[in-house]
C-alpha cells in the first residue's frame, strides 16, 4: 500500500506507481522478486502483470505537495475498508510503504474488526493481524520508494529486496526464478 497516486504518475496513467520514479523502484523490485512480469510500468497497457500482488493507496486522490491531510485520509478510509473486505479471503501479507500507509493500514484493520497490535512503523517492522474470521495476516513495513528515500540511501535496492523476500516467505510463495504458471492477478 502506497501513500497516494502521484500527480504525474498514477493520477496521470491510471495505475498505481506507474510513470514515476517511485514506481520505477517498486516495479523493478517486484520483478526481481518474481511478482511482476516486467521490471518497468509505464502505462496501463504496457503488458505489466502482477502475480499475487494488489497495489493500492491510503489516499485515493493526488494531494498537494504529496502530503495528504488528516481529512483526506479520513475521507478515503472507506475505499480502503471496502478493498480490504473484498480481498480478505485471500490476502496473506500487507506491505505499507511508509509511515502514513502503515498508520492507515492499522486504522482500517481495527475499524474493520481486525485485531492488530499497536506496532510502530519502521523499515522491516512486522506484526500479525487477525481478521474477524480468525485469519492471520502479516503486516510488513517498508520505507516508501520515494526519491527522498532512494536518493539519500535511506532505502536501497537490497533493503526493498529483503522486505519482498520476507513477504514471499510469509505468503508461502516459492522463491523467484522457480517456474510457476501465471495465475491471472488483475493488474492495477
Amino acid at each position: 500500500m502506497g501513500l497516494a497516486p502521484a500527480a504525474h504518475g498514477a493520477n496521470r496513467t491510471g495505475r498505481m506507481f506507474t510513470g514515476d520514479r517511485s514506481g520505477d523502484w517498486l516495479y523493478a523490485a517486484l520483478h526481481r522478486a518474481g511478482l511482476a512480469s516486467l521490471p518497468t510500468s509505464t502505462c496501463r497497457d504496457d503488458g505489466q502483470r502482477l502475480e499475487h500482488v494488489r497495489i493500492t493507496a491510503a489516499v485515493h486522490c493526488a494531494p498537494p505537495g504529496n502530503k495528504p491531510t488528516t481529512e483526506e485520509s479520513r475521507e478515503c478510509a472507506h475505499w480502503l475498508s471496502e478493498e480490504l473486505r473484498a480481498i480478505e479471503p485471500s490476502v496473506r501479507v500487507i506491505v505499507p510503504l511508509g509511515g502514513i500507509a502503515w498508520s492507515a493500514t492499522l486504522s482500517v484493520l481495527r475499524t474493520g474488526g481486525w485485531e492488530a497490535p499497536r506496532g510502530r512503523f519502521g523499515h522491516g517492522a512486522r506484526m500479525m493481524a487477525t481478521s474477524p474470521t480468525g485469519r492471520r495476516v502479516d503486516v510488513i513495513g517498508s520505507y516508501h520508494p520515494s526519491q527522498q528515500n532512494t536518493f539519500t540511501g535511506r532505502l536501497t535496492e537490497a533493503m526493498l529486496d529483503d522486505v519482498l523476500a520476507r513477504v514471499r516467505e510469509a505468503a508461502g510463495l516459492p522463491g523467484p526464478g522457480i517456474e510457476r504458471p501465471y495465475r491471472g492477478a488483475t493488474p492495477l
